[in-house]
């Protein structure tokens, strides 16, 4: 699809707001839950009148597309990027676009051409402003799978034309943004922070940036989406996870397989547009085993499953605590024991009502079976990442995170937008 520039406006900019954040060019977009598709949208505005946009969240794209059908996409400002310009060059693309009808965005003769890809079904296909912002065009036929009311999607991912680095560069900011997804009860968005490490203030006067933790970013040398090329290494995130543990516990499996290999296989990434963490078959099954032992000495009994989880548990059984139901701890150890990602009920546990009026409502271990042989061993989904603060670092090459905020008596929907932070 045709590549073009223009216009980006974020939702909110917060200007010398020392008390929110730190950068006059620090930006802020609201974050959505779509409860039907389980996928998260930021909410952004652009083209010419301005117009707000809800555009799918996808941490690891390499770029952002948009829909650009004529019945969808008007504006005055847009531009195309022709083939051999040294912009069309940078992005690596393979091909030149000819139009085969009027012209307008996305459909222009001899322009730089991308390949959008969609990661749900898998196709190829006071304001604050980003001027000559790139994108690629789409179709609506791209659209299919997603949540309700997006045009297109928001890439995150590790190149030099996604949505945080263009910002970062336009800006000459530090290349550091966040994310806050919002749980899955609550009404209210998250948030994504541009061009800020912090501090991020959240009701009733809590800085989160406090709490994270920190450990590398692991490049992965291989790609494997369709717009990956010439063997360029992945634009997705992935971290170094050495083992698991369940209340303490290490888990017991073949530890290469939390290592990449030179084929790109194996490692641990993160995934918004993956609603619950997956894991290779042999690290699931000692992962659902220990999970049950350790549920067992809580007295809580597996009931009947609830698909695509494999064990529940009748919420009749199961107390509530300000982290959610009480169930084992889960934490994901780093590059060093005292680093680890701790995981806990609201994180890791689904709540599910039962379709049959006999059965009852059940909480279901939040966990997949991601196959025998699957690019990635381990890959931590949305849900696990709810509720928690994320820092992706491209200056130092580092991932903060500060494992559930609940713990701290506030929520991903609960940023402060007022001037002060004790508010």
């Amino acid at each position: 699809m045709s590549l073009i520039q223009f216009t980006l406006f974020f939702f909110i900019i917060f200007l010398h707001n020392s008390k929110t954040v730190t950068s006059s060019t620090s930006f802020i977009a609201p974050i959505t839950r779509d409860p039907s598709t389980e996928l998260y949208t930021i909410t952004i505005s652009f083209k010419t009148p301005l117009q707000s946009t809800n555009l799918l969240l996808d941490l690891g794209a390499k770029f952002t597309w948009i829909d650009c059908t004529p019945d969808s996409y008007t504006s005055t400002t847009h531009r195309y990027i022709p083939c051999g310009t040294n912009l069309c060059a940078s992005l690596t693309s393979l091909a030149c676009s000819n139009c085969f009808r009027p012209t307008g965005p996305g459909c222009h003769n001899n322009s730089c051409a991308l390949f959008p890809e969609n990661p749900v079904i898998k196709n190829p296909g006071q304001l604050g402003v980003v001027p000559d912002f790139v994108a690629s065009c789409s179709d609506n036929s791209l659209l299919r799978g997603l949540p309700d009311g997006v045009s297109g999607l928001a890439g995150l991912g590790r190149s030099n034309y996604s949505l945080p680095a263009q910002v970062s560069s336009v800006y000459a900011s530090p290349n550091i943004f966040a994310l806050c997804l919002p749980g899955v009860s609550s009404a209210s968005s998250g948030s994504a922070f541009f061009n800020t490490g912090g501090p991020y203030y959240f009701f009733p006067g809590i800085d989160l940036s406090s709490h994270l933790v920190y450990t590398p970013l692991i490049l992965n040398p291989i790609g494997f989406t369709i717009i990956t090329y010439y063997g360029q290494p992945s634009d997705e995130y992935f971290i170094n996870v050495t083992s698991i543990n369940i209340n303490g516990k290490p888990l017991e499996f073949n530890p290469s397989l939390l290592t990449i290999d030179d084929d790109g296989f194996g490692g641990t990434r993160l995934s918004t547009v993956t609603p619950y963490t997956t894991l290779e078959t042999s690290i699931y099954n000692a992962f659902i085993q220990a999970f049950v032992n350790e549920s067992a000495a809580l007295n809580l009994t597996v009931t009947d499953a609830v698909s695509p989880f494999e064990v529940c548990y009748a919420a009749s059984d199961v107390y509530s605590t300000p982290l959610g139901p009480a169930f084992p701890v889960i934490d994901l150890v780093m590059h060093s024991e005292d680093v680890f990602w701790r995981i806990s009920g609201a994180n890791t546990m689904v709540s599910v009502a039962r379709e049959d009026e006999d059965g009852g409502d059940v909480w279901c271990l939040g966990f997949v079976d991601g196959g025998e042989k699957p690019r990635t061993s381990v890959v931590i989904g949305g849900h696990q990442m709810e509720d928690n603060l994320l820092q992706f670092d491209l200056v130092s090459m580092r991932l903060g995170f500060s494992s559930s905020v609940l713990v701290h008596d506030t929520n991903c929907a609960s940023f402060n937008f007022t001037d002060d932070p004790g508010v």
